[in-house]
């Protein structure tokens, strides 16, 4: 399997979180995780950062925040360049959608977790 380094934004320490669960299962799954949230915290040996990083060579940046706030985002996902984006349930908003398609950024609706269970990620 290739390892995917993968940008979890909206990354929180709450185990409730989906988040949370995707970055446990990334790491499970032998990817490299990048995190940022809100609030500085670590989920096993995976820091969350609050500041908009440049981590370099991201392949994946999945979402978990509210579109509402997500446009704070916009330049940062599109300078982080990634292979594709992934908008988790409940994340999905057009207008960041239209600034990836011009800027030839792949991006799917899809549950990390999901894809990460069933071998599709």
């Amino acid at each position: 399997m290739n390892s995917k380094k993968t940008l979890v934004l909206g990354a929180s320490t709450n185990p409730e979180r989906y988040s949370n669960r995707a970055i446990i299962s990334l790491l499970h799954h032998g990817h490299e995780v990048c995190a940022v949230g809100l609030r500085h915290g670590f989920i096993n040996a995976c820091e969350i950062i609050t500041e908009q990083k440049d981590f370099g060579n991201v392949d994946t940046i999945t979402i978990y925040v509210n579109p509402d706030n997500q446009e704070v985002f916009y330049h940062y996902i599109i300078k982080t360049n990634p292979q594709r984006v992934i908008f988790n349930p409940g994340t999905e908003n057009t207008e960041l959608e239209k600034l990836l398609n011009d800027n030839n950024i792949p991006f799917v609706h899809a549950c990390t977790l999901v894809l990460l269970a069933s071998n599709q990620y």
